[in-house]
């Protein structure tokens, strides 16, 4: 045996590990929560990583999932060993080339973290849809159930699939293996190269197409041969279970570590056994080890080889004495008699028994259940409820884990079974996404990992949002091994980042009695009791508590960390819990920072470091009362003036207890109310804009800058100001539109972020001192309770009247009321003010096709939803289907449109012709709607029509009433980012735009797939570093915009609200206006590109400067007036690439890596920068 190496990685690292090692192409593209296999493939191969042949693989990103499967069939074809990592939505775009592999008897390996499959909702978590979906495939089907079998049965499938010619799906699942952290063997190299049969690759390569020795493969054939072809493989599959056994039993004599394709695990004469796949073995089986310490005859079979599935070698792993079976499957089949594991079980027992083969006489009672959809909690107390089923009531197709109150299928349990944890340490910590506290959790667990004997284990929990929302860190440590793919429910020490999150989350429920609580407050030691509310007071005190504080922010602050906390608590957690000797765990951690942040730059890095000694003096010990008097009280989830479902279910969601909802709570088809993010009130901002009135120029540009249109303005009749609270401000509005009223801005405290873009981008300097704006950043606690009460009086004041608005104008848009509010983007986001453009302008009547991704997220993700509607009740109409098909969806949605628009207009004029409501339908079939006037005037006919049309029992006129909601023109929109607009989604987005079709579309431009964590996509540009892109992109950012002109009639622009506000409004403008398809694409600034998000409108002017983002409108209209429709809203650049890019860490870090590179890529970035200004100029300036 080889010499142990332990290492503390996730399950994605352990399979990206061997895949590397084992592969010479790999084709890959980003899905949660793959995408992490495809990275670390990707950086080993931009470091110069050899595989286990001596050779750097060929690591390649396609365009979709699809695209990622086509490459490796055809590196496969032609005699490469070739593989790749996918999950759901993914997967499935790969099964049409799956058959293929499969029906040419190819060798390879999928890589899959398992993931549910979007129905009526989108879920990015784990379970078992996506690859029992591939079951049909003829592909070999592996199962890992936690860290280390990832990394070892990873190794024994593509040592199988050499052997047998049958390509394997090795698949683990996603998000609780995939992405937790623990200490495992580290599979060697030579290892590796004793598992591989040289001569078997050589095979392999020696069936690889070649022109040396052509042949053909791929034959179309008719129906008298194609059904033999299909049974010609068979004896392959016949083969494939003693192939892998005995890849297993010469690994077992290599690494010591033994696997059997079925492995039954418990009492000997067990009489009631589960079976199951995946992460929940573990779970079974200590439970089960328990259970039969206590005396239960029970016991566990994990199946491992699901595919192809050897009845017999199953059969005979079960106990002779078993009586009852319940099988587990993390998948749904709606319609089927019971889930594939079961049936498999069933019909496997059913034959071998038929054939005389079974150890037991009797028939047992097999029974099916689903556990664990979308990531669901499985744990010991639900174990304990199947087997206790299994000898009670034997209830069949069972659900376990949820309460179904439609069906009665689910099975209940006793939340307060717990089992030993046998001197572990668990720990929790609760931060504010990007906070750094997940990082610096995943360095505290590898710390404790590597520096200690202890088995160590880490998971990480996200909520629906994207950064500033609550994260989870679940740690635990000890001497035993960890079996415990669930959360830590009796922790010993507890961690809260947020000093907020006391007002709404039960931060102390799992805390175990005698626990320590950190809390990071801006109170001290003295002061921070009487600021808690009572019910955290009395858990303190019930669970006696050691209950410390520290000041994390102010430490941060100075150390100008810009509110990430993460080394801070990092800190102050090893100071308390005593795991290692404190100078031992600074140094760790210092070497930590070093790692994880040299990417970022040496300030970065330093600034980390200065915060270890502030934050070692900080901690401070509570000593508190015994008393709980304390005034405050914890705050609903939900405001009370929410509705009720509001309040009661999506309540229940936002301080995470969705566990407790009820199937009959859930809608059924997916359709949820809008308008909900009002109710949130997350107050997670430190600091918060407030204005000054004297300095205000009423431009109106904070407003429109706000991702999260948290600062609104307003001018109203001055009457109203008899009821505002003292501390409201207003001043003189100050033109003619509204003479002798009141202006005032004012900001939503509990909404913000406190991203401070506003403040930046407002252009009202003091002469006294710059640094004093129009509106500035103000410490949120100081400011909270009277600006929430200012903001209360602000929201219901009247709007003013739209037709004095002049929409063209950024200040006047700023007095419309946006139709999208509050969202989950991340502070200071690129992409929200250019939605909440769209809802000011049209969103009273915009349908919006959104792709997944960033916009798919914080806009149509539970608990709350940002798109509202307006005073009459109006607003957009959102809907999400899949990443690869927005454009299409949205078609869709623009067929209908004209379709029943047309036909409503048909039977208008019939019912018309029966002198039913005949005024009626004259005025709104004469109205054009040209503006939001003719808009609301054609709104109030039809609620006239509706009146009129009622009473009436005519059959056309009943027809007509159905229809009456088509007479409002509407505006179709398709929302997306770049991911979709030039990759997956770029074939659907031509063929749209080329239909001619009225149809709008607006490209988020982030250069980078944001949403799955930073890989590169087609619009990344030069230079820049990406996940999937380690050494820097070699190749020119695609010219979308260019692309869409050529049809000649298609309206395109390009556009950036930190560097011509004008041109946005006008580009939106326009692109509604015209009778056919337009393509605006925004540069939208992510917290991807590593820059200060509170710059980002600057970065965004930058961009622009330089020349990397040039600014033009293309109008088709124009054309038709002889015009030249292509128009440069851009200066000259300076061309001066290096001052805008090395100040976002994607550029720099590549500078800071390999300078030479680098530099090389900054020649290539300015050539093309130069070139594409001529061409763009040249087209400006063209006779036409």
């Amino acid at each position: 045996m080889s010499e142990k190496k332990l290492v503390m990685i996730d399950g994605n690292t352990a399979a990206g590990h061997v895949a590397h090692a084992l592969s010479e192409v790999i084709a890959i593209y980003p899905i949660t929560p793959s995408s992490p296999m495809g990275e670390v493939a990707d950086e080993y191969s931009a470091k110069g990583k050899k595989n286990i042949w001596g050779t750097v693989p060929e690591v390649v990103e396609l365009q979709s999932e699809g695209g990622a499967a086509g490459a490796v069939h055809g590196a496969l074809t032609t005699g490469a060993l070739s593989s790749t990592f996918t999950a759901s939505q993914g997967l499935l775009l790969m099964i049409p080339n799956m058959y293929k592999i499969a029906g040419e008897l190819t060798s390879t390996v999928f890589h899959i973290a398992a993931r549910a499959i979007a129905a009526s909702s989108l879920s990015i978590f784990g379970d078992h849809q996506d690859v029992m979906a591939c079951r049909q495939t003829g592909w070999a089907m592996l199962a890992s159930n936690n860290v280390q079998e990832v990394m070892d049965l990873a190794v024994i499938s593509h040592a199988a699939t050499l052997e047998s010619r049958i390509p394997f799906l090795h698949f683990f699942d996603g998000f609780r293996t995939s992405h937790e952290v623990q200490k495992i063997e580290e599979v060697s190299y030579d290892v590796m190269q004793k598992m591989i049969d040289a001569e078997l690759v050589r095979a392999h390569r020696a069936r690889g197409l070649t022109p040396e020795n052509p042949a053909i493969r791929g034959t179309a054939q008719n129906p008298d041969v194609y059904f033999q072809g299909r049974e010609a493989v068979n004896e392959y599959y016949l083969k494939v279970p003693a192939i892998v056994q005995k890849a297993m039993d010469k690994y077992a004599k290599l690494t010591g570590r033994q696997y059997k394709l079925y492995e039954y695990f418990g009492a000997p004469d067990a009489e009631r056994v589960v079976i199951l796949m995946g992460s929940g073995c573990d779970t079974v089986e200590e439970t089960v080890e328990a259970l039969v310490a206590k005396g239960e005859k029970i016991g566990l079979l994990k199946v491992r080889l699901y595919r192809p599935f050897s009845a017999e070698d199953f059969v005979k792993t079960l106990p002779a004495t078993v009586k009852a079976i319940a099988v587990l499957d993390r998948t749904k089949e709606p319609g089927s008699l019971g889930e594939p594991l079961y049936e498999d079980v069933r019909t496997a027992i059913g034959e071998v028994q038929a054939a005389g083969k079974c150890q037991f006489k009797d028939w047992p009672l097999v029974i099916g259940g689903r556990y664990g959809l979308g990531s669901k909690e499985f744990t010991p107390a639900m174990v304990k409820a199947v087997f206790d089923n299994l000898k009670n009531e034997k209830k069949k197709n069972f659900t376990i884990g949820i309460e179904d109150d439609i069906t009665g299928s689910s099975l209940k349990y006793d939340e307060s079974f717990q089992l030993e944890d046998r001197d572990m340490h668990q720990a929790m910590f609760y931060g504010l996404g990007s906070d750094g506290t997940v990082g610096a959790n995943k360095n505290s667990i590898k710390i404790i990992g590597e520096a200690t004997d202890n088995k160590a284990q880490a998971y990480f929990v996200y909520d629906s949002k994207k950064s500033g929302s609550i994260t989870t860190s679940h740690l635990r440590f000890g001497k035993h091994s960890i079996r415990k793919p669930y959360l830590v429910t009796q922790a010993d020490f507890v961690a809260c980042h947020k000093f907020t999150f006391l007002e709404k989350y039960d931060m102390l429920s799992n805390a175990k009695k005698g626990a320590t609580f950190l809390l990071t407050s801006p109170y001290g030691k003295d002061d921070v009791w009487n600021h808690i509310p009572v019910e955290v007071q009395k858990q303190i005190v019930s669970k006696e508590l050691n209950f410390y504080v520290i000041d994390a922010v102010s430490i941060a602050d100075k150390a100008g960390m810009s509110g990430r906390i993460n080394v801070v608590m990092q800190t102050a957690f090893f100071k308390i819990s005593g795991i290692l000797p404190e100078a031992e765990a600074v140094s760790l951690i210092k070497k930590f920072i070093e790692k994880s942040y040299g990417k970022k730059g040496a300030d970065v890095v330093k600034k980390n470091i200065d915060t270890i000694d502030m934050a070692l003096a900080g901690v401070e010990k509570v000593n508190y009362p015994k008393t709980t008097d304390s005034k405050l009280k914890m705050l609903p989830a939900m405001t009370s003036d929410a509705p009720e479902f509001v309040q009661n279910v999506l309540g229940t969601i936002a301080v995470n207890k969705g566990d407790s909802i009820k199937v009959s709570q859930v809608p059924n088809d997916g359709t949820f109310p809008s308008a909900t993010t009002q109710y949130e009130k997350r107050a997670i901002a430190e600091r918060m804009p407030i204005w000054n009135k004297d300095l205000c120029i009423q431009c109106g540009q904070c407003t429109m800058v706000c991702p999260h249109a948290v600062i609104r303005a307003k001018a109203f009749d001055p009457k109203f100001l008899d009821k505002a609270p003292a501390s409201f401000q207003s001043a003189d509005y100050k033109t003619k539109e509204f003479e002798g009223w009141k202006f005032t801005i004012q900001a939503s405290a509990e909404d913000c972020t406190g991203c401070g873009l506003c403040v930046q981008q407002c252009p009202a300097k003091s002469k006294d001192d710059p640094n004093v704006k129009a509106i500035n950043m103000k410490n949120f606690a100081d400011h909270r309770a009277e600006e929430s009460a200012n903001w209360n009086f602000f929201k219901n004041l009247p709007d003013p009247d739209s037709s004095k608005l002049n929409l063209s104008n950024a200040k006047f848009i700023a007095m419309k009321r946006p139709l999208f509010e509050f969202s989950g983007a991340c502070a200071g986001c690129g992409e929200t003010p250019y939605v909440k453009l769209l809802s000011q302008l049209y969103g009273d009547r915009a349908v919006i096709a959104n792709a997944t991704g960033c916009s798919s997220i914080y806009g149509g993700n539970l608990p709350s939803t940002p798109y509202c509607k307006n005073i009459n009740g109006n607003g957009p109409a959102w809907s999400n289907s899949l990443f690869e098909d927005a454009a299409e969806f949205g078609f869709g949605m623009r067929l209908t449109s004209d379709k029943l628009a047309v036909y409503a207009r048909e039977v208008a004029e019939t019912v018309k012709g029966k002198g039913i409501a005949a005024d009626t339908i004259g005025r709104i079939l004469a109205n054009e709607q040209a503006d939001d006037a003719a808009v609301a005037a054609q709104r109030a006919d039809i609620e006239k029509l509706k009146k009129e049309l009622a009473s009436s029992s005519d059959a056309d006129a009943k027809e007509l009433a159905s229809l009456t909601d088509h007479f409002v023109k509407r505006s179709v929109w398709v929302i997306g980012g770049d991911g979709w607009a030039y990759d997956i989604g770029f074939g659907g987005l031509d063929h749209v735009l080329a239909s001619g079709r009225n149809i709008n579309v607006l490209v988020l431009d982030t250069e980078v797939y944001s949403n799955t964590g930073g890989q590169m996509s087609k619009a990344t540009p030069i230079g820049a570093v990406a996940k999937f892109a380690a050494g820097g992109k070699s190749t020119a950012k695609k010219d979308l915009g260019m692309i869409a002109m050529t049809y000649g009639y298609v309206y395109v622009a390009r556009i950036s609200m930190g560097a011509n506000m004008n041109q946005v409004i006008k580009a939106f403008r326009e692109a509604e206006s015209y009778d056919g398809p337009s393509l605006i694409i925004a540069y939208s600034h992510c917290i991807n590109h590593g820059i200060d998000m509170e710059k980002g409108m600057t970065n965004q002017k930058e961009a622009v400067t330089c020349g990397l983002w040039p600014l033009y409108r293309y109008d088709p209209r124009l054309a038709t007036e002889g015009k030249n429709p292509f128009q440069l809203d851009s200066k000259e650049p300076d061309y001066n690439l290096a001052n805008f890019m090395y100040k976002e860490v994607r550029f720099k870090s590549l500078k800071a890596a390999d300078p030479d590179r680098a530099e090389m890529l900054l020649k290539k970035a300015e050539d093309k920068v130069r070139r594409q200004w001529k061409e763009y100029e040249y087209l400006s300036k063209r006779e036409f």
